[in-house]
């Protein structure tokens, strides 16, 4: 609070103010002195304001003050948001409301004083819409508006001008020189006027001399057209090259456009666009509205407490364990057939991401040649549209045709590598349809081998056996295998399936209890979680009553103490003023000659001074007025024997010239004679 007045005070002490303030004296301003000192503040800014607040009601005071404010965007201190409450502050002329404004608006003077100029012509007028219903009132009305807009854009240029470092002075000036120096050619061109007049061909050689300069004014002319024909000469000249190597790249396009080539690029393109449009862009596409509904949905659920958030994770956590049961039965049951097929789809998914990437790779490359064409067709449109335009030089031209030209290629290249991996990935596909068939075929013989030798199933069991031991790679290499020896391979796994089963079994057991336990440690987690919540909002209710409380009392000692520190300045203010009144008293009554000299007597002193000096002046303005006729007279008389003077030097000056021609004239006869 002390900085805001200070600051305050300062602001008034100096341009345009002067108010000659101190804090004391300030903050002893009564009510009236204070919104008037606000008034004034308001008038710098605003002039319309400079009324006496004394001579209008305080209602019309604060509806005039209010209209200001909120014209110049004040917005109150959070104490005082309430308007009835702020606009009965300044009604009273409370300090709380008056000195945030004095510092808000000292701080802001010159913004705010064109904010207000310019309030002035830009805040519209409030017409009720049946008003403009009316033809005249609407015409009117856009009429109004048009003005508004038209001073806009002269307020615009007016600021731009300003802002752009050129002077009304600084014009003036520059005409003043101008116009002098207009003179001194008028006037040397009628003392060379009056020169040549002696010569006696004078107006042949003025002829000759202006058709002299007529020519080298032709001569600029045409030296500047044929400037411009040169440049457009080049222009036109690099508009040719330009369109001789286009000529020259598209016959080499043309001269590998066979019917095979051309029937080839053809089906590359609609492939690529087949795939484009039945593979890629619909799954973009389903991608995208996937995630469109996915984001519809969580949009549209309401908003999500702690406990929600709990369950989700419960949620999430009983999924992840379902998935991870899953996949322990899907390891353990291992189908044979698609372990074979893994492999395969493994190749089939590289090759189609392989597919995917190329193909985003080929977009990229097309995108690339067809901003590459465009920007080359601008450039080539913008040097047609205007020879001032920058135009390609010979250098540029060469990196521009050797940068498309590799990109030319690294598309071709692209394009061979992806027409490559179709192949391949056909290939491909045909393979894995023949091995599949071939697969089959096996698969059939041996299952008929195997019933006509009464052992079915024994080719499942080998691959069984072969995936879970390492035994089995050392018993494929022996020939002479037997049931007896499959049979007791079957009986050791079976053995250690059971004895895996067995060492399991008191885990799974545990695991059980441990999941009941889980649950139950889980309800009383829930339990506690809500008893501590219940506490944790009595709590902070409780806290922010507290603080409710605590910032009431805080503001109430502040209150306080402002009011303390008031009374006490006030106090120490009418002690001042008492002790001056009894120092005036004492003077006064006293009879001591070599008593300081009251106040009243030094008043009356200077009182007596200001009269005498009022009767000299008035008596001095007399004089003036009693002698103004014969002055003027004098005055007009000294106007005529000035005017006077000049005529006769303006003749002596004549007379000498008209010598000096005479002279010449003598001399230039004197000349003539000789000759």
């Amino acid at each position: 609070m002390s900085e805001q007045l200070k600051f305050i005070v300062e602001q008034l002490n100096k341009e345009p103010f002067k108010k000659n303030f101190n804090l004391i004296t300030f903050d002893s301003l009564d009510t009236v002195q204070l919104l008037q000192i606000l008034n004034d503040v308001l008038s710098e800014i605003d002039p319309k304001q400079a009324v006496d607040i004394r001579e209008e009601t305080p209602e019309k005071t604060v509806k005039r003050m209010s209209a200001l404010l909120d014209t110049l965007k004040y917005k109150p201190p959070g104490n005082h948001s309430d308007v009835s409450s702020f606009r009965q502050g300044l009604v009273s002329g409370s300090k709380p409301v008056v000195h945030p404004i004095l510092h808000w608006l000292l701080q802001r003077v010159p913004d705010l004083k064109k904010r207000a100029y310019l309030a002035n012509f830009l805040m519209k007028l409030a017409i009720p819409a049946e008003f403009l219903q009316d033809d005249i009132i609407n015409d009117t009305y856009h009429q109004y508006e048009e003005l508004v807009e038209g001073f806009k854009t002269y307020h615009k240029e007016c600021e731009h001008l300003r802002s752009s470092g050129f002077s009304t002075a600084e014009i003036r000036r520059d005409i003043t020189a101008m116009e002098e120096e207009k003179d001194q050619l008028l006037k040397r061109v009628e003392r060379l006027m009056k020169r040549v007049e002696l010569v006696s061909n004078h107006h042949q050689m003025l002829e000759e001399a202006r058709q002299l300069r007529v020519e080298k004014e032709r001569e600029e002319s045409l030296t500047h057209q044929k400037q411009e024909q040169k440049y457009q000469l080049f222009q036109k000249e690099q508009r040719l090259l330009r369109l001789q190597q286009q000529l020259k790249d598209l016959r080499q396009a043309a001269a590998d456009a066979t019917p095979e080539n051309l029937t080839k690029r053809l089906e590359e393109e609609i492939t690529f666009n087949s795939y484009m449009v039945t593979e890629k862009l619909p799954k973009e596409l389903k991608a995208m509205r996937c995630t469109v509904q996915y984001m519809q949905k969580v949009a549209s659920e309401p908003a999500m407490g702690q406990s929600d958030v709990q369950e989700m994770e419960d949620k999430i956590k009983v999924v992840d364990s379902q998935i991870n049961q899953l996949i322990e039965k899907k390891m353990m049951r291992n189908d044979p057939i698609d372990d074979e097929l893994t492999l395969y789809r493994q190749q089939a998914s590289i090759i189609m991401r392989k597919k995917e990437s190329k193909a985003e790779e080929l977009q990229e490359a097309r995108e690339e040649l067809a901003a590459a064409e465009r920007e080359l067709k601008q450039r080539d449109n913008q040097g047609q549209g205007s020879h001032r335009e920058q135009i390609i030089r010979g250098d540029e031209l060469k990196h521009l045709v050797g940068k498309l030209r590799r990109k030319g290629a690294t598309y071709k290249k692209k394009r061979q590598e992806i027409a490559e991996l179709r192949g391949e990935y056909g290939v491909l596909q045909r393979t894995e349809e023949i091995l599949k068939q071939r697969h089959d075929a096996i698969q059939q013989k041996l299952q008929i081998v195997e019933a006509e030798k009464g052992i079915s199933g024994y080719s499942d069991t080998q691959e069984e056996l072969e995936r879970v031991s390492a035994i089995k790679s050392e018993l494929d290499e022996k020939k002479g295998r037997t049931l007896d020896d499959m049979s007791e391979m079957v009986k050791k796994l079976n053995s250690v399936i059971v004895e895996k089963k067995s060492a399991l079994a008191p885990i799974i057991k545990e695991l059980r209890l441990l999941r009941q336990r889980r649950g139950q440690l889980i309800e009383e987690y829930e339990k506690r979680r809500a008893q501590y919540e219940s506490c944790a909002a009595g709590l902070e209710s409780n806290r922010s009553k507290l603080e409710q409380e605590v910032k009431a009392l805080r503001e109430d000692i502040a209150q306080n103490e402002n009011r303390y520190h008031y009374i006490n300045t006030m106090s120490e203010i009418i002690e001042m003023q008492i002790q001056r009144a009894a120092e005036e008293m004492k003077a006064y009554v006293t009879s001591d000659p070599q008593k300081k000299k009251a106040i009243r007597e030094v008043y009356m002193k200077n009182i007596a001074e200001q009269e005498l000096l009022g009767k000299k002046l008035r008596e001095e303005q007399k004089i003036v007025r009693e002698s103004h006729s014969t002055n003027m007279e004098q005055m007009k008389m000294w106007s005529d024997l000035e005017q006077l003077m000049e005529c006769k030097r303006q003749c002596f000056f004549k007379a000498q010239n008209q010598v000096s021609v005479d002279k010449i004239i003598q001399e230039e006869g004197k000349e003539r004679l000789v000759l």
